[in-house]
């Protein structure tokens, strides 16, 4: 069951706008009835309410955008290859994760039998002090994980918020974002090394972006219910401030890591966090959060894409 965000009405079956991203009974379910803000944004400048990828609203007859994409002959409309991305890049990005992970295991079998040099693991997906120009790292480091657990946490905040984000951001947007605050909270912490001094370390691993996804949806819809381990209710407000207070902890230790279980980027978490609740802040009052997660439903992505038709439900 859930509840209209108009009329407080329980629906078993409630309709999601694709445009805000709020909740409603078949009554409130057009964007007229419910006072959506997607209806006066179409051409704001900031993306909040763009779809996808494409750079108008009138794809014209061949489906494409009339953009970029175009001049290279790439139909980003809805039968296109192109339109399979559009309000999917969440999975996208979980996708080319797993795909990462197992490169990863790929490299260290191939360095163990001498294969390959030890050194190509690092210089592959390890943002490290020591290959900072490497700049290649400071995007395959977003995507690789040190373990099954690491991979797993992070692909959890991702699956759950990312696609809330998404929709309010749209997929270009919250493209630049995930890889933005990714690179940012990767350099931060190398950054903290280099202030510090001591030993160097490498940072690896989307948590940056996933806490930076955490905090900008906290900002639009700080009561948020979720389920901690899928039992207990709590508003994602005390999560975000959970992960706030250990990050600032992490980051005034000694090394900038390892306080509060093991070696951790607490810098990059925070320097994440902190670019989700600015951003959020900026596009607050045009955009909007619903009161419950839900999963499945049609999403706006191409045909068969993973916003294609299936079931819903609370999560």
């Amino acid at each position: 069951m859930s509840e209209c965000d108009v009329c407080g009405k329980q629906e078993n079956m409630p309709y999601q706008c694709g445009h805000c991203g709020g909740t409603y009974c078949a009554e409130h379910r057009l964007p007229e009835a419910h006072d959506c803000p997607g209806l006066d944004n179409w051409n704001d400048p900031q993306g909040v309410f763009d779809s996808g990828f494409d750079d108008s609203v009138d794809g014209g007859s061949s489906g494409g955008s009339g953009g970029v994409a175009d001049r290279f002959g790439v139909n980003t409309g809805p039968g296109g290859i192109m339109g399979y991305f559009r309000g999917n890049m969440t999975y996208v990005f979980l996708a080319v994760m797993a795909i990462t992970f197992v490169a990863q295991r790929i490299v260290v079998a191939f360095v163990a039998a001498g294969a390959l040099p030890p050194a190509t693991y690092r210089s592959l997906f390890v943002l490290h002090p020591d290959n900072i120009l490497y700049v290649w790292t400071w995007v395959t480091a977003i995507f690789s994980h040190g373990g099954l657990f690491h991979i797993l946490g992070n692909a959890i905040v991702i699956y759950f918020f990312g696609r809330l984000a998404e929709q309010q951001m749209g997929s270009k947007t919250f493209t630049l974002f995930f890889l933005g605050s990714g690179m940012l909270a990767g350099l931060g912490q190398v950054g903290l090394q280099f202030v510090q001094g001591g030993p160097a370390y490498g940072v690896l691993g989307a948590s940056g972006a996933a806490l930076a996804i955490l905090g900008f949806v906290t900002v639009l819809n700080p009561d948020l219910t979720v389920y901690l381990y899928f039992l207990i209710p709590v508003p994602i407000w005390a999560i975000t401030g959970f992960y706030a207070i250990i990050s600032i902890a992490g980051s005034l230790s000694p090394q900038g890591a390892g306080l509060l279980g093991g070696n951790i980027a607490h810098t990059a978490h925070l320097v994440g966090l902190v670019i989700g609740l600015w951003y959020g802040r900026r596009v607050k009052d045009r955009a909007r959060i619903p009161n419950q997660i839900q999963f499945g439903g049609r999403g706006p992505g191409g045909p068969g894409g993973p916003g294609g038709p299936g079931g819903r439900g609370p999560f």
